[in-house]
């Protein structure tokens, strides 16, 4: 009754709203655009190494461009069908895929070994986790040194060893598959330790109780790796093989070191597609033709990051239910025992 009474009667104007002050409308742009300028920088930076070089790449491969006389006549898409039947590209393309399997697989599969190792109860845990990352800090020059001398067809340390025991010396440089073998060690010598500390990282992060109920089921430690462990880590495992891939792909520096007088052989035995490209920008002096083959370069690893990334959502997906079926077992089992 009393807030009938109250009320206001029809018509009347309503009271007027409190306009907001300089230091509240300057709060509510805070938080409002803060997010946005805080990542602004990236992104501008991005723009400008990144995707600038990209769109500018893709104008110069549809010229004819010199390296000394610079942009020349249009041509379209001209360097892309000649390049697309150039069977020095194709053959690039092989040795480049053949390198990075013989690389990729092995690498990852020790580093999963040695993150494993590194992961249990050590003494000086430290000291073992900041060894196996000495192999990433030394320059590619010395590595290509070393196992340059290492892989010497006549007086090679390996050759030496095989010869001392009776077995033909290795054409480690003149011979396809030999000369792939050498360049992949010397890669995985360089990526494996630090790979194997990205893949530590995630298997620290797994909860240690499970663990101990598994141990409490009866589990052994290979059991535990194969069913905690790797489908704990999957995600990190995914980011560890698209990284991989990219960087598999884009190799240059340790065959361009293997042998500095050729590009890639002097049958282009280990010629990959970087190296091509160079050969093509700074030795033939066609820019525009070694814009092309850098866009298809572009194209292909896309093309394998989305297939490797289709695989591993695809293996993720599928493992995931047994995976969560033996950690809620694990769980469960922590339960009763706890009773």
């Amino acid at each position: 009754m009393t807030t009938t009474l109250n009320r206001p009667a029809a018509g009347a104007p309503a009271a007027s709203k409190t306009a907001p002050t300089f230091r509240q409308r300057l709060n509510v742009f805070d938080v409002k655009a803060s997010p946005y300028l805080y990542i602004a920088p990236f992104f501008l930076l991005f723009g400008l190494v990144g995707l600038f070089p990209l769109g500018y790449t893709f104008v110069v491969s549809l010229f004819d461009w010199h390296l000394l006389k610079g942009q020349g006549e249009f041509v379209g898409l001209r360097n892309f069908v000649e390049v697309l039947q150039d069977r020095f590209f194709w053959n690039s393309l092989f040795n480049t895929v053949s390198i990075f399997l013989l690389s990729t697989i092995p690498q990852l599969v020790v580093a999963t070994g040695i993150a494993a190792v590194l992961d249990q109860n050590l003494r000086a845990k430290t000291f073992w986790r900041m060894s196996i990352l000495l192999p990433y800090i030394v320059t590619p020059v010395a590595v290509a040194m070393i196992f340059a001398n290492m892989f010497g067809e006549q007086y090679g340390l390996i050759n030496n060893i095989l010869a001392s025991m009776g077995i033909d010396r290795i054409m480690w440089m003149n011979e396809t598959l030999p000369s792939h073998i050498a360049i992949a060690t010397m890669v995985n010598w360089r990526w494996t330790g630090y790979n194997a500390l990205i893949l530590l990282a995630a298997m620290q992060a797994v909860p240690r109780d499970i663990y101990e109920s598994a141990a409490i089921d009866g589990a052994g430690p290979f059991r535990r790796f194969f069913s905690i462990t790797l489908p704990s880590i999957r995600p990190t495992m995914i980011f560890v093989v698209i990284t991989a891939t990219i960087g598999g792909l884009q190799i240059f520096t340790e065959p361009k070191l293997y042998d500095p007088r050729s590009a890639g052989g002097t049958a282009r035995q280990f010629q990959t597609t970087v190296l091509y490209l160079w050969e093509m920008a700074f030795q033939r002096q066609n820019f525009g033709k070694a814009a092309t083959i850098a866009w298809l370069l572009f194209l292909i690893i896309v093309l394998f990051g989305i297939v490797n990334w289709l695989i591993s959502r695809r293996i993720a997906t599928t493992g995931d239910a047994p995976a969560n079926r033996r950690l809620r077992r694990a769980g469960l089992t922590t339960t009763r025992s706890g009773k």
